[in-house]
C-alpha cells in the first residue's frame, strides 16, 4: 500500500528536468515579449476582478462581482426604451465618482446632456464623441483605450457603427455582412488592449428579428 502510495505522489510531482526545463522556457518569454506575460495563476499580482458599480445594489449583487467588470468587454442589449443607455450612464456616473475617466461614442447622435446630468454624470469631464462611419467610431474606441487614461467607454451603438461603404453607396446596395466584418476585425484588435488598460467597454446592442425562424428564439443581436 505505502509503495503506491509513493507512485502516485511521484506521479503528482514535477520532476527536477521538467522543472528546470519549464523554469528556462518563462525565462526565455520574458525575455522575448516582456516580465509577466507567461506565469501561474496563482503568482498574478492581483486574483480579485475589479469592477465600478452599475449603481443599483440588487443589479452589483446579481453580476456576482459587485458591479461590471474592468479590463472586458461588455455588451449591453435589449429591445427598444428597456434602459440600456441608463444603465451604462450610471455605470459612466459611478466611475467619475471614484475619480475615473469615462468617454461615450455617441454614434446614434442621440445622447441627452440634460438626462444624463440627472443621473450624476459629470458632463464637464465626460469625453464625448459623435463619429460618422463605423470604422470613425472604431478608431477612436481603439484610440482612447490605447492611452490608458479611460476607465469606462461607451459606445451606443452597434447598430449605429454602419460601414463607410454602406454611407457611401447607393440607396438598395447590399452590403451583406459587412458591419459583422467590421465588428468581428475590431474586436480581435480591442481586446489585447482593453485587458492591459483596465478600461471597461460597454457596447450597447439592440434586438432584431430573424426572417424565417419556426422554432427557438427568433432574437438575435446586430453585427454579427
Amino acid at each position: 500500500m505505502a509503495a503506491s502510495l509513493k507512485v502516485i505522489e511521484g506521479k503528482m510531482g514535477i520532476s527536477p528536468d521538467k522543472q528546470k526545463a519549464l523554469d528556462a522556457a518563462l525565462a526565455q518569454i520574458d525575455r522575448a515579449f516582456g516580465k509577466g506575460s507567461a506565469m501561474k495563476l496563482g503568482s498574478k499580482e492581483t486574483m480579485q476582478v475589479e469592477a465600478i458599480s452599475t449603481g443599483s445594489l440588487g443589479l452589483d449583487i446579481a453580476l456576482g462581482v459587485g458591479g461590471l467588470p474592468r479590463g472586458r468587454v461588455i455588451e449591453v442589449y435589449g429591445p427598444e426604451s428597456s434602459g440600456k443607455t441608463t444603465l451604462a450612464l450610471h455605470v459612466i456616473a459611478e466611475a467619475q465618482k471614484g475619480g475615473g475617466v469615462a468617454a461615450f461614442v455617441d454614434a446614434e447622435h442621440a445622447l441627452d446632456p440634460v438626462y444624463a446630468k440627472k443621473l450624476g454624470v459629470n458632463i464637464d469631464e465626460l469625453i464625448v464623441s459623435q463619429p460618422d462611419t463605423g470604422e470613425q467610431a472604431l478608431e477612436i474606441v481603439d484610440t482612447l483605450v490605447r492611452s490608458n487614461a479611460i476607465d469606462v467607454l461607451v459606445v451606443d451603438s452597434v447598430a449605429a457603427l454602419v460601414p463607410r461603404a454602406e454611407i457611401e453607396g447607393e440607396m438598395g446596395d447590399s452590403h451583406v455582412g459587412l458591419q459583422a466584418r467590421l465588428m468581428s476585425q475590431s474586436l480581435r484588435k480591442l481586446t489585447g488592449s482593453i485587458s492591459r488598460s483596465r478600461c471597461m467597454v460597454i457596447f450597447i446592442n439592440q434586438l432584431r428579428m430573424k426572417i424565417g425562424v419556426m422554432y427557438g428564439n427568433p432574437e438575435t443581436t446586430t453585427g454579427g
